[in-house]
């Protein structure tokens, strides 16, 4: 059900981060890059006239407080849905809401908190009350709103990015918590491992740290020690749908691209540390070996094949070390895409061209007929060759030109392949194929 949001205080039991949500936008810490002097959301508070807009941001950066505020900076009703449990129906109910605030004379702002669980036809429904004014749309997603929002309601929001708290409005926020509760200090390594362990996110840590005030009501001071034994052995955050997810696999997979072991394992051991099935990463490991790595070195994808085998084998935490050994190999390998761009280039020029015959030289006959029909008639078995190459054979279809989709390049066994590749697409005696298989 859609609801009109209260501006009472939060009530004393309501959990740490709730009671201290900012009730003003001084209050607010962090995202200065969109609250600081002259940035867009301080010029939209100061206008009085708010835009229909998206917040993208992980989750605990204030998505859903700085929409309050903007509720009361403008002295509009605030009307909230949550995509997770709403439907057409609710957004039915905040349209009569809005109508009803209009007659009255005042504006509405509509709040819809993961905007991306609605589906196109949920989110289209949105759209004739934007455009004729009824109320203010604001969404709120972790999830990038260029797959996840539809582009006619994209067309008419600002997309507004929020950013993970950084440390220092993390040791502000936990000192604001500290105070609230009259609750036990940290010593300076137990603040810097709650704070890692949020991970940006101020309402994990504000209400983690309301949980071990009052696990350890009576203590003058938290260690690392009586951190570790309240909380336990519990994994940073790591949304395994999300953009973080897909944003550390990239950062995974250019850091090998780029040549970095270093980078590549760092982001390697992110992955594991945030939860991320080690199955998942030898995966896109067999993928690195073939479109980064290529015939540069044909022996990348056989170690990226024998580490899933070892994984399978050995299972965590034995067989990770193998796949850090695959990293650093990857990383270190020489790099050519040479085959993937060969591939999409024939699929591109596959997808715009007619479907060809195959020439009759080239044709199967495994029968009388078919060879009496002129199936492989005048094929020049390429073994019977000199250097076991039909010169001049045509193997591209009747009437199409030869095209050279695949472009070695000047790195690795690759040196030897385009050497050998010259001399046959040029006619030439081409190097015997022993020397290529030796890299």
């Amino acid at each position: 059900m859609p609801k009109r949001a209260s501006r009472k205080a939060p009530a004393a039991h309501a959990p740490l981060a709730e009671r201290l949500r900012p009730q003003t936008l001084d209050e607010v810490v962090g995202q200065e890059h969109l609250l600081g002097a002259g940035q867009s959301l301080r010029v939209a508070f100061g206008s009085g006239q708010p835009h229909s807009m998206i917040l993208w941001g992980p989750p605990g950066v204030g998505k859903t407080t700085l929409a309050r505020l903007m509720a009361g900076a403008v002295d509009a009703e605030f009307v909230t849905i949550s995509a997770v449990l709403g439907g057409v129906k609710d957004i039915r109910e905040a349209v009569d809401l809005a109508q009803m605030a209009q007659q009255r004379g005042r504006r509405t702002i509509v709040f819809v908190d993961e905007v991306h669980r609605f589906n196109k036809g949920q989110q289209d429904a949105f759209l004739p009350h934007v455009e004729s004014g009824l109320f203010t749309f604001i969404g709120a997603t972790t999830e990038n709103p260029s797959f996840e929002v539809n582009a006619a309601l994209l067309s008419r929001a600002t997309v507004h990015v929020l950013r993970s708290m950084d440390e220092a409005a993390m040791r502000e926020l936990l000192q604001r918590g500290q105070a609230a509760l009259q609750g036990p200090a940290l010593t300076k390594a137990a603040a810097e491992r709650l704070i890692a362990y949020a991970d940006g996110d101020a309402r994990r840590l504000l209400n983690t740290y309301e949980t071990l005030a009052g696990l350890l009501r009576g203590t003058a001071e938290i260690d690392e020690t009586a951190l570790e034994r309240s909380l336990g052995e519990q994994l940073r955050r790591y949304d395994k749908g999300g953009d973080q997810f897909y944003d550390t696999i990239s950062a995974l997979h250019k850091s090998v691209r780029g040549s970095d072991p270093d980078a590549a394992l760092y982001w390697f051991v992110r992955m594991l540390d945030g939860g991320v099935d080690p199955r998942y990463i030898v995966r896109r490991l067999v993928r690195m070996a073939s479109e980064d790595i290529g015939l540069a070195d044909p022996r990348a994808l056989r170690m990226a094949l024998d580490a899933a085998d070892t994984y399978e084998r050995l299972g965590s935490p034995e067989g990770e070390l193998t796949l850090a050994q695959c990293v650093i190999y990857l990383a270190m390998a020489p790099k050519s895409n040479a085959a993937y761009v060969a591939y999409k280039a024939a699929r591109a020029w596959v997808a715009k061209d007619q479907s060809r015959p195959v020439p009759m030289h080239l044709r199967n006959a495994p029968t009388k007929l078919m060879k009496e029909l002129g199936h492989g008639a005048n094929y020049r078995y390429a073994h019977d060759e000199p250097g076991a190459v039909a010169k001049g054979e045509q193997y591209f279809p009747d009437g199409m030109q030869p095209q050279a989709f695949y472009k070695p390049v000047p790195r690795g066994l690759e040196i030897r392949i385009g050497e050998r590749l010259a001399q046959l697409r040029g006619g030439g005696q081409a190097p015997p194929a022993d020397d290529v298989d030796e890299g």
